[in-house]
């Protein structure tokens, strides 16, 4: 009597579950449910059992297991491997000997357990891998090992470009494409249209998709294109960030660049346009990614909030510095971001991002940082790349933005005159040769400077080397220090920004707190006294005395009467115009250094009594002007006017004090 009562009571059990369990997981649906195993009564029995490896879904969003046993009735579930979560579809077709499986459209591409459920009982039948497709039914090319469709709304898209890194081709009418592929880079990634975009992931837009290692092996690839109008558009270049887990770098990056760029995207969108932003390499800080555990996956999962999708370019910090091959030492960069060079484009503008450093680190190994030295180079596959990108564009009025990390020139003189930096400058040059209109973004360096074409060796290029997110490596704003953000060469620390509205690009640097329309600071040299009481009254007798060292010429009173003024955004087409009473003065271009970081950096460090870091310390700058006044106590007016008609001004009322605080 007992054991029939207590069968009972199990039998309800059982039924109570199997019922709860399929109400809360309908077809289609997801569930967290465990499947239930009982196989106490009749058994499920499936005969001739054939379960595929893999499966490539398409449009039909079905697919088929072979088997003898399925009845009608019967539910498919599929559980994500290591995961909770599962989805639960019924039978489309049943036949006797296959069933199909319908999916629906919500069952993302991963590995899964397939289960068969009848009534309140449920059988293991298998694992399988469930892959996304548009066209399962591509045919095999001879030599081709690389297949796929580009598609936008149920619908292939012609003519998109489609590259491995080495080769470049197009889709047909269809929106198929093939390739013959080395393998070598491991992706294969699409460069989007214009008015296209791609889902975007934890900020990183999903251009490019792995592919395996083996050459034997046809992997079929498909990119899903999202229609966007982005004719008119905002790129924010990011140089620089050097986030390593030191100096209160995350709480500045937080409090100040994140913020700074939220308020800018918010604005740009409130204006029915597109922002987007593109790092311009040294995203974190070689040296510290062991020692401080923040490296370039702690960086991903910093920025995985932002609004707006991000593209990345290369640095030579973010290599792996314990590995001394260029290929190997960028396998974080690739597994967190990508490949290292490639193309897009919005609206009318063709975005290129390459990667110009070949990383050495001389002496790196297992547990070992090396030297982390490098050559400012392209490789000869990018160069080749670069070349088959652009002839894709018949256009040469198109204009081309290239993204990369170090200068292609060196830093001009007071007369313009400036080098190149690239070491295989002529094979680039050439490369772009009969576009109309380049423009090269660039950082490294943490300061500003432009270079314009000229009629020589740069008939066509632009570029745009801008100075540090990070700034000082984030020294003059951590706690205890001046309380700002500056850069070696006296510009606050920021970021370039291009709007582009069809084929006019117009770029202009973004100081991270300050208005848009701050684009200089002016000193009154006559208060420009740099002294170890004044700004360093803690150091001791070791550091004291090299106050005057660093202070250089400031280290002496200044009563000429003079102006000094950084224009860290300057271009020879610019205007600088200064006024005393009415009257204009004489601007002369100097190459000095500036007062306000020397006082931001290497006085605070000599104040807390430890030597300030040569790379660090405040540079020359050709964007410095000076003007000599009348009087030690007249009003100057600066106007300062861009390429664009644009005017930035300042009544400076004299004196004007000099501390840490001035902008």
């Amino acid at each position: 009597m007992k054991t029939r009562f207590f069968i009972h009571v199990l039998s309800i059990f059982l039924l109570a579950f199997g019922t709860l369990f399929l109400s809360c997981s309908k077809d289609g649906g997801s569930s967290t449910t465990t499947p239930p195993t009982d196989e106490t009564g009749k058994p499920i029995t499936i005969t001739e059992l054939s379960l595929a490896s893999s499966y490539l879904i398409d449009n039909s969003k079905t697919f088929t297991i072979g088997g003898k046993g399925f009845e009608k009735n019967d539910v498919i579930l599929l559980k994500k491997r290591n995961s909770s979560q599962q989805y639960i579809f019924t039978i489309k077709q049943l036949k006797d000997n296959e069933i199909v499986v319908e999916t629906k459209d919500n069952i993302p591409a991963d590995t899964y357990e397939i289960y068969i459920q009848r009534d309140n009982k449920s059988k293991l039948l298998g694992e399988t891998t469930i892959t996304i497709v548009f066209n399962a039914n591509i045919p095999d090319k001879q030599g081709m090992n690389i297949k796929g469709s580009v598609y936008s709304q149920g619908k292939g898209v012609p003519n998109v470009v489609v590259s491995d890194g080495e080769t470049v081709t197009t889709t047909d009418e269809n929106g198929i494409y093939y390739l013959s592929s080395n393998k070598t880079n491991g992706f294969v990634f699409v460069s989007i249209p214009s008015n296209y975009e791609v889902a975007v992931t934890n900020s990183i837009p999903q251009f490019y998709k792995p592919i395996s290692s083996s050459k034997e092996k046809i992997d079929l690839v498909d990119f899903e294109l999202i229609p966007a109008n982005n004719e008119n558009h905002v790129v924010a270049f990011l140089a620089d960030m050097h986030i390593a887990n030191r100096n209160d770098d995350i709480a500045q990056f937080r409090n100040g660049f994140v913020n700074d760029i939220t308020t800018l995207a918010n604005q740009v969108k409130g204006q029915n346009k597109k922002f987007y932003a593109i790092t311009v390499g040294d995203q974190t800080w070689d040296q510290y990614w062991y020692s401080n555990n923040f490296g370039l996956r702690e960086f991903k999962n910093l920025i995985k909030d932002f609004n707006f999708p991000i593209f990345h370019a290369m640095g030579n910090h973010d290599n792996d510095p314990y590995v001394a091959n260029d290929f190997l030492s960028e396998k974080p960069f690739r597994e967190n971001f990508g490949p290292t060079y490639y193309s897009f484009n919005l609206g009318k503008v063709h975005y290129i991002v390459l990667d110009n450093i070949i990383y050495i680190n001389t002496g790196g190994g297992l547990g070992i940082i090396g030297s982390r030295n490098y050559n400012a180079t392209l490789t000869q596959n990018q160069i080749d790349w670069l070349k088959a990108d652009l002839a894709t564009i018949t256009d040469k009025s198109t204009p081309i933005v290239v993204v990369m990390h170090i200068p292609l020139h060196n830093v001009p003189n007071v007369n313009n005159v400036y080098s190149s930096r690239l070491t295989n400058y002529n094979a680039f040059m050439s490369a772009l040769s009969g576009f109309e209109n380049v423009k090269v973004v660039s950082g490294h360096t943490h300061y500003n400077y432009r270079i314009l074409p000229n009629n020589s060796t740069n008939t066509n290029v632009t570029e745009y080397n801008i100075a540090a997110i990070c700034a000082t490596w984030w020294w003059t704003g951590r706690s205890g220090y001046a309380d700002n953000h500056i850069s070696k060469d006296g510009s606050p620390g920021g970021y370039g920004v291009m709007e582009n509205s069809g084929k006019d690009l117009r770029f202009y640097y973004k100081s991270i707190g300050f208005d848009k329309n701050y684009q200089f600071r002016a000193y009154d040299l006559n208060k420009v006294h740099i002294t170890a009481d004044a700004f360093a009254p803690n150091a001791n007798a070791t550091y004291k005395p090299q106050v005057a060292e660093y202070a250089g010429e400031y280290a002496v009173v200044n009563d000429k009467n003079q102006i000094l003024i950084n224009v860290w955004g300057y271009q020879p087409n610019w205007k600088i115009t200064v006024k005393e009473n009415g009257n204009n003065l004489t601007v002369s271009r100097v190459n000095k250094k500036d007062p306000l970081h020397i006082i931001s950096y290497e006085l605070k460090r000599l104040n807390a009594n430890a030597a300030p870091t040569s790379d660090f310390v405040t540079n020359n700058t050709s964007h410095l002007f000076l003007v000599t006044a009348s009087s030690p106590t007249s009003t100057i007016e600066i106007t300062v006017e861009d390429e664009y008609g644009n005017k930035y001004q300042e009544t400076m009322t004299r004196p004007k004090t000099f501390n840490t605080a001035m902008k």
